[in-house]
């Protein structure tokens, strides 16, 4: 592994570790990737490796254009579908596709999960989309889910298959996955109980911004 890779490559290393012990995926399944915004260059974990046994050198490198330029693993069987979000979206650097239970369940039913909560409105926007069911590691699933998530969108339902979670770092990856599983845990409890009432969309929209926008020190 080339000097300049390794401190993305490190970064995917401690982001599979966090992901295994967060409960939004078991065993090999799921993958991460991040971007060097100064490079284009993409770092993603390899296929069928448990993440506690990972380290840097396991890590695949591409360059923007796709082309493989460093690692010795096979990378993971979703490399066309982070490399083409990467491609649609320039204000994402980090991704992660998580198994999550409750996101899975409401993916399973092609059923979208709309913003019920301020936390959702927040960090996810509008309603989360479920994609078309493809074949995972196919073209197909990819144009899938840049479709879903769109200009904006920051998570997305892959049907039957769990959740695409972006952010503008790795950190916000992940606060888009905890959000979303807790969002949908929460609506899977509420419906059984009742009917819960989808935020408003112009109060989602102010939100949203409030939270990109103002909610800092």
């Amino acid at each position: 592994m080339q000097r300049q890779h390794l401190p993305f490559c490190e970064q995917l290393v401690q982001a599979g570790r966090e992901l295994l012990g967060s409960g939004l995926t078991v065993e090999t399944w799921g993958n991460i990737s991040c971007r060097d915004p100064a490079t284009g260059n993409v770092y993603l974990t390899p296929s069928a490796m448990a993440y506690d046994r990972c380290t840097a050198a396991d890590m695949v490198v591409f360059a923007a254009d796709g082309t493989q330029i460093d690692g010795r693993r096979r990378p993971s069987v979703e490399a066309a579908m982070h490399l083409s979000i990467y491609r649609a979206r320039g204000d994402v650097q980090a991704i992660l596709h998580t198994h999550p239970v409750y996101s899975t369940v409401f993916g399973c039913l092609g059923e979208k999960i709309p913003p019920i909560i301020d936390e959702a409105a927040q960090a996810l926007g509008g309603p989360v989309p479920v994609t078309a069911y493809a074949l995972p590691g196919s073209e197909q699933l990819a144009r899938n889910c840049v479709d879903a998530l769109g200009a904006l969108g920051m998570a997305c339902l892959l049907r039957s298959h769990g959740a695409v979670c972006c952010g503008a770092d790795m950190a916000g990856a992940f606060k888009t996955a905890r959000v979303l599983e807790m969002t949908a845990q929460i609506y899977y409890m509420a419906r059984t109980i009742g009917t819960p009432e989808v935020l408003p969309r112009d109060k989602v929209d102010w939100m949203r911004d409030f939270a990109l926008n103002r909610y800092r020190q």
